[in-house]
């Protein structure tokens, strides 16, 4: 299928389809990392590359509790990180990047975590998922669409996009989405992606979206 927007009355309505069926399933979609601050879902999601929410939201207590704030964090030792955020994998480069995103914090944005995409991406172990993240749910600003590995497995699936590449997958989807949608469209699937649409073992016979699945289809 075409990775290109849609382009024809029937493709639009398939798409306006999935997006009320994605609704029906997540009305009022959360994201499940546990934060209290706007500066706490930051280093959160930085810990959640190639991990689980289940795992940082099992992290992020202790370390929280040693470092509540950017300016507790920047004054860290990589040591002292690495053994609190250790099982989330990769932990060395997490801690010294959330070391590093701190410090900036602290010393260009005054403490607070910065509400603009480009100063965002300044910040050490932030990408744009990471950014997109922070910007929506913190700030509800809709600067972009979230693409983690469940938007880019059911996104390819529907037959949203036709793409492995994070970056273009973003671009088309946000050509292809109402801007008002960016921001719980991507909570919606990532929450699909869990519950429903499992990798390797999706419940396709459960799912309302089936007739709008080219990739289930597929399997058949």
């Amino acid at each position: 299928m075409s990775s290109k927007p849609a382009k024809n009355d029937q493709e639009k309505k398939r798409v306006s389809a999935i997006l009320r069926g994605l609704t029906r399933l997540f009305p009022d979609p959360q994201c499940e990392l546990d934060y209290e601050t706007t500066y706490q879902l930051l280093i959160a999601v930085i810990l959640s590359a190639q991990c689980t929410d289940v795992r940082v939201n099992m992290v992020t207590p202790p370390l929280f509790e040693a470092f509540p704030d950017a300016e507790a964090m920047s004054q860290a030792t990589q040591e002292e990180v690495e053994i609190l955020v250790k099982s989330t994998g990769f932990f060395r480069n997490k801690a010294k990047n959330i070391i590093a995103a701190s410090r900036r914090i602290v010393e260009e944005f005054d403490g607070e975590v910065p509400a603009v995409m480009d100063d965002l991406l300044s910040l050490a172990g932030v990408a744009r998922k990471t950014a997109n993240v922070v910007l929506g749910e913190c700030f509800g600003i809709a600067e972009g669409v979230v693409v983690d590995t469940h938007v880019r497995r059911l996104s390819n699936l529907l037959g949203l996009v036709d793409s492995q590449d994070p970056k273009r997958i973003e671009k088309e989807l946000m050509a292809l989405l109402p801007k008002k949608r960016w921001i719980k469209f991507s909570h919606q699937l990532i929450l699909h992606g869990r519950r429903t649409c499992i990798a390797n073992r999706p419940k396709c016979d459960q799912c309302p979206l089936l007739k709008h699945c080219p990739g289930a289809m597929q399997k058949d």
